[in-house]
């Protein structure tokens, strides 16, 4: 039966002392099975479908992460069984140490409302509904630290001196946005809710409070914001996910699926000549055939 053990001495998968970044290698040697691989925008998946567990990745080969699934979900990179083992933290079953001792859980960054259980350098985070454990992601334990003195003018929307885009549809331009700012870093400042939270003074935000739905102030912010055309040419794909930044900017605890940010109409593609390709949860019904009528790939994530 396969057994994963956090102490003070570290994480051990079946008695194996690991790591992170931990290599593929590694891993496939120590689970007895090779995994299959879902990749993804910014990284990928490996999945180990008969043991129910997931490891992370940034770059191919190289975990950072590992989640044992204890309830399953249909996303394509979901294991096809849930996870059977056992899960012992200090030589106690990890879900009743939770339940258990919830003085000892810590959040490993704002807004995070479950908490996970720390030790040294490696962190047991809880993905929680309704009181049920859901998964339980191990890692490498970085404190959570925000930058100190926030510039004033930093999230101040100006009209710069130069053509911008004018957009029809919200939901096109937040796509558009996930692949300028966050994707090729070119659209400037990177949005962080919680620093704009921090920065704005009208009111207070409260993030963890209102982030279950679309805060109203962001989602000006990103309405208001000013795409130079300049930086059409540079857009070559649409990728959209649940996970997305911007998303998880505008409504941090939506879960994803919601339909706010939907992509209705495809006329804004007519300021991306080198638009390609594009990849869809957010959209109306007809919003693939449309793309493809206008010669761009398009598809359902």
């Amino acid at each position: 039966m396969m057994n994963l053990r956090l102490s003070t001495t570290g994480f051990e998968i079946n008695n194996t002392a690991i790591t992170f970044p931990v290599s593929l290698t590694l891993l496939e040697s120590v689970l007895g099975e090779n995994p299959r691989f879902f990749k993804g925008k910014k990284g990928g998946v490996y999945i180990w479908d008969e043991l129910g567990i997931l490891g992370y990745c940034k770059e191919e080969n190289v975990i950072y992460a590992i989640s044992a699934i204890f309830e399953q979900e249909d996303y394509q990179f979901s294991p096809s069984q849930a996870f059977s083992g056992t899960f012992d933290f200090e030589d106690e079953a990890i879900v009743t140490y939770y339940h258990n001792h919830p003085e000892k859980r810590v959040k490993l960054f704002e807004g995070d409302s479950s908490g996970a259980l720390v030790v040294n350098a490696v962190s047991a985070w809880f993905d929680v509904e309704e009181d049920r454990i859901k998964a339980i992601e191990v890692s490498h334990y970085k404190p959570y630290d925000r930058a100190a003195g926030i510039p004033k003018d930093k999230y101040e929307i100006t009209t710069p001196d130069e053509e911008l885009i004018t957009f029809t549809d919200f939901g096109f331009k937040l796509a558009v946005i996930e692949e300028l700012m966050y994707t090729q870093e070119l659209l400037t400042p990177k949005f962080d809710v919680y620093e704009f939270a921090k920065w704005y003074t009208k009111r207070d935000i409260d993030v963890d409070e209102e982030g279950y739905e679309p805060i109203a102030e962001v989602t000006q912010y990103f309405k208001n914001l000013p795409i130079p055309k300049r930086l059409a040419s540079k857009l070559t794909e649409i990728y959209q996910d649940g996970g997305n930044d911007v998303y998880m900017n505008l409504a941090p605890f939506s879960g994803g699926a919601v339909d706010y940010w939907d992509i209705e109409s495809v006329e804004d593609a007519k300021h991306f000549p080198n638009l390609k390709e594009v990849t869809l949860c957010y959209a109306s019904g007809s919003i693939v055939e449309e793309f493809e009528k206008l010669g761009i790939e398009a598809d359902w994530l």
